[in-house]
């Protein structure tokens, strides 16, 4: 497996899911304690075989199966932009912002910057796996109107 999916979601992304596997070359999360919908992180295939140009973000539910994608392109998040700019690859160029699963020597993902995968991974979890509402106090009910000097207050 020259994707090294671990080592991509763990060094790369280090996103701060607290439950999460990573099966083949899938993450599974569960974003949120007790919730039956999880997370799937997958890289995103191009026509080309062992060619992926992003992840591929699922929010499963056991009993309804895929609640929605989202495709999260390299390109977008300027995840290969130092990598790409030192081979001289700019966009629209074949082998820009991809990474190809072709030879078995070291991580197809090297080079790679995850800020911007990892930012919009957060926010996409965020909108599907709410943190739960924070408990506040509760009101104080109003404090009547006291006397001053023994007058009492006027009422409309």
């Amino acid at each position: 497996m020259a994707l090294h999916a671990q080592q991509f979601f763990d060094d790369v992304l280090e996103l701060p899911f607290h439950q999460y596997a990573v099966v083949g070359n899938a993450l599974y999360a569960a974003p949120q304690p007790n919730a039956p919908t999880r997370l799937r992180i997958d890289f995103a295939p191009t026509i080309r075989r062992d060619e992926y140009n992003g992840l591929r973000l699922r929010v499963i539910h056991p009993d309804h199966g895929v609640l929605d994608t989202a495709i999260l392109r390299f390109a977008d998040y300027g995840t290969f932009e130092r990598r790409d700019a030192a081979r001289g690859l700019s966009a629209g160029r074949d082998g820009y912002a991809v990474i190809r699963d072709w030879h078995s020597s070291g991580p197809a993902w090297h080079g790679a910057d995850g800020t911007g995968l990892r930012t919009a991974i957060e926010q996409y979890a965020h909108l599907w796996f709410p943190p739960p509402a924070a408990s506040q106090p509760a009101l104080r009910p109003a404090a009547r109107p006291t006397s001053i000097a023994g007058v009492s207050p006027r009422t409309r």
